[in-house]
């Protein structure tokens, strides 16, 4: 496959970024993403919601703003039309939190609903974020607790209390808008992704590979959404978990003492997760 060359593209497939980033003039590029999947939770609003709120996280990962988003929907001929219609409303809640707008979109039929965004966001060439650039010495900060994959896996058991479904479905509808603008807050940045399909671990060794270091995780001062630890340790674990851990493994060291379900919860692949940040240990507390 032929390389594309071209000087205003800053950021494009070669290190599995988070986005495409292309400079349009000196001071103003464009970051454009997109992402859907099919339903995690029942409700059709809900699942609108998660979708986008996955869909813009991209974008914040860059150092963006996100500024317009297509809709993209599959959908089956036999369910009634007035659920597309919630999980429309669901995403459109979440473009307008984001400050963005919806400009379009495109629908095809589908054995399966999925839903997602193509987004389109802006940002100064020289202030674009990418998942690479890590230096020894570097904090990771986290902001969002790990554990959606195991949750989402239980609750379709049925397993999860009311208020760790809740929680659950907080966190992943949470925009990554805030914590984007308390990074854009810090006087220096190495790095940065969000955290979704890859798990914790392989989104880690993206960074370490692309920054030619090495990550060190912290198994016990990660944080996990109530209930998560227990039903890992139960076994309850989404098959992706195990194929990131497989793909990571020939590169991982896991020392004796750090407990199998923390491990399992490192790999979880994790929906609308939040942004891993590398930057100096110094501004690690500010952050």
């Amino acid at each position: 496959m032929p390389k594309f060359q071209d000087e205003n593209l800053l950021v494009g497939f070669d290190s599995s970024d988070d986005a495409a980033v292309y400079k349009v003039r000196e001071d103003l590029a464009i970051v454009q993403t997109v992402d859907f999947f099919p339903p995690m939770v029942d409700d059709p609003y809900v699942f609108g919601q998660i979708a986008a709120t996955n869909s813009l996280s991209d974008v914040y990962a860059m150092g963006s703003t996100p500024a317009t988003a297509m809709n993209l929907i599959c959908f089956p001929t036999c369910l009634p039309v007035s659920i597309m219609g919630e999980i429309l409303a669901g995403g459109y809640a979440k473009v307008q939190e984001a400050g963005a707008i919806i400009a379009g979109g495109h629908t095809i039929e589908d054995e399966e609903p999925k839903y997602g965004l193509c987004v389109t966001g802006y940002v100064h060439p020289d202030k674009a974020l990418r998942n690479v650039g890590a230096r020894p010495g570097d904090a990771l900060v986290l902001t969002k607790p790990l554990g959606t994959g195991v949750l989402t896996t239980a609750a379709k058991a049925d397993l999860l209390e009311p208020e760790q479904y809740d929680r659950l479905v907080r966190s992943m509808a949470r925009l990554n808008a805030h914590a984007a603008e308390a990074v854009s807050q810090c006087p220096e940045i190495h790095a940065c992704t969000d955290v979704t399909g890859f798990g914790l671990l392989g989104h880690a060794d993206e960074m370490a590979r692309g920054s030619g270091v090495t990550i060190r995780l912290y198994s016990r001062r990660l944080p996990l959404l109530p209930g998560a630890l227990e039903f890992a340790e139960m076994g309850i674990i989404p098959a992706g978990a195990y194929r990131n851990l497989d793909y990571v493994k020939p590169r991982l060291t896991v020392a004796e003492s750090v407990q199998q379900a923390r491990v399992d919860l490192i790999s979880d692949p994790q929906t609308s997760g939040g942004l891993l940040v590398a930057l100096p240990m110094e501004d690690a507390g500010a952050l």
